[in-house]
């Protein structure tokens, strides 16, 4: 992990295209703001995954349900 400090409307760059600016800074909670291209997926941590949890959940669910329709044409 790469650990750097920045102050109060300072950046970091990943790469060529996504820039990290430090808006605010409040007691313990700091407000970034990033710019990166459109098709850069941008989420919370924790949103992220939930989002990996779900997809997950489906793929078994798909998986499933893809089992449950073999065994119904065999018996046929």
């Amino acid at each position: 992990m790469l650990v750097l400090t920045r102050k109060l409307k300072e950046s970091i760059m990943i790469g060529d295209d996504i820039e990290i600016s430090i808006l605010s800074i409040e007691g313990d909670q700091v407000k970034l703001g990033i710019n990166a291209p459109k098709n850069v997926d941008i989420h919370r941590k924790e949103i992220y995954l939930s989002i990996q949890q779900e997809n997950s959940s489906a793929t078994q669910t798909e998986a499933n349900a893809i089992d449950s329709l073999s065994t119904y044409f065999k018996k046929k």
